[in-house]
């Protein structure tokens, strides 16, 4: 047991090694919105939100996701024109589609959004988009003038309004603050602000290897699905609203860039099924979607992963490993698929075999986090 537990600190050690060797520590130069809002005061209050969305549990706190998503977007930092600040990004468990850029160098996505992506490229292309308003520190810009009111009152507002629909009352709370009219000055960009955080992003995209097209393209099917949504538009045209001259505009600057016919991206695929699985009502839920997906002939490897996770989700650890058998055999080295096989594994009681799993994942990727901490946690059990 000593010799489990001192492997797990060193696993530990070594992960947050990795993340410091990743931040992106980069200067922020001053601005004329300084005077309105010092970048100090915006990560305080990005700060301060986000701890409001953790204490209402609304963060979707899973490592192999937030790995994902925070890697896909240090690569848009690294792409960018303009040096952004530290981005921290994080995943929201909501259904809606809706993404959003905070004070600070925060970065939010609804779990609704992953999912409903048809391509990597459409996730990256509104992460570039959210990094251009971090870039061109568009919040700060938008108060510069009005009458601003302290930290916490805007931290509080701010954070009311994000979480909207999922807590009428705390809504209603904070708007009877009278900060109603200051929050549609202060906070809701201008036409122009998300034109121009299109117009950096698709550069942006493009310079980071994506499909310049996934950013019109996602836009269009959400102006078209919205018209089957009545009144419960999709979030994220209500922040971000979209009207055919950003559509064209956007398809505009993309034919500017070369044209890229990139490959699925599996991990994108593994992420996206973990993510259904992890957020759906049940996972009886998502066990009758991806059967449904199965048994439609759609035997891509995501697919036998979500449903032997919506299994494992179930405790129906035999059937899980039966499901998840095709895909690993396809797949051997395929992180997401070892970690989940070894998870099974524990769950069956085989515990050196999950062990081996452990760190045979461990050993394919050593600077991946849920890797490293998933064998500390079976280490230290």
């Amino acid at each position: 047991m000593k010799h489990r537990l001192a492997a797990a600190v060193v696993l530990v050690a070594g992960v947050l090694a990795a993340r410091a060797e990743t931040v992106l520590d980069l200067p922020q130069m001053c601005e004329p919105a300084d005077s309105s809002i010092s970048p100090a005061e915006e990560k305080k209050i990005g700060a301060e939100i986000v701890a409001q969305l953790y204490a209402r549990d609304y963060m979707l706190e899973d490592a192999e996701i937030s790995e994902y998503v925070s890697g896909l977007g240090w690569k848009i930092a690294a792409a960018s024109e303009t040096a952004p600040p530290p981005l921290t990004l994080f995943v929201i468990r909501d259904p809606r589609i809706n993404a959003f850029a905070l004070p600070g160098g925060y970065i939010g996505i609804n779990a609704g959004l992953i999912t409903s992506a048809q391509n990597e490229s459409e996730v990256a292309g509104v992460l570039s988009h959210e990094a251009a308003h971090v870039t061109q520190r568009h919040i700060a810009r938008s108060i510069e003038g009005t009458e601003v009111a302290n930290l916490a009152t805007w931290a509080a507002v701010i954070g009311a309004i994000i979480a909207g629909s999922a807590d009428p009352d705390v809504v209603l709370a904070a708007l009877s603050a009278g900060q109603a009219a200051n929050y549609q000055r202060q906070v809701n960009f201008t036409r122009s602000h998300e034109l121009e955080a299109d117009r950096i992003g698709i550069r942006t995209l493009s310079s980071a290897g994506f499909d310049t097209d996934a950013m019109a393209s996602f836009f269009v099917r959400l102006e078209q699905n919205s018209r089957l949504y009545g009144s419960q538009v999709p979030e994220f045209l209500r922040t971000h609203p979209v009207n055919t001259t950003r559509i064209s505009e956007a398809r505009t600057r993309a034919a500017g860039f070369p044209k890229r016919k990139l490959a699925e991206s599996l991990d994108f695929a593994m992420i996206q099924a973990r993510t259904r699985v992890l957020t759906s009502s049940t996972p009886s839920e998502a066990l009758e979607y991806f059967s449904a997906q199965l048994a439609g002939g759609r035997t891509a490897p995501a697919n036998r992963y979500g449903l032997a996770l919506a299994q494992a989700q179930l405790s129906d650890y035999k059937r899980a490993e039966m499901s998840l058998a095709p895909a690993l055999a396809a797949l051997p080295r395929q992180v997401n698929l070892l970690l989940l096989s070894a998870q099974i594994q524990l769950g069956l009681g085989r515990t050196e075999t999950a062990l081996a799993q452990f760190r045979t994942g461990l050993k394919n990727n050593p600077r991946y986090a849920p890797a490293i901490l998933e064998t500390a946690d079976a280490l230290i059990d």
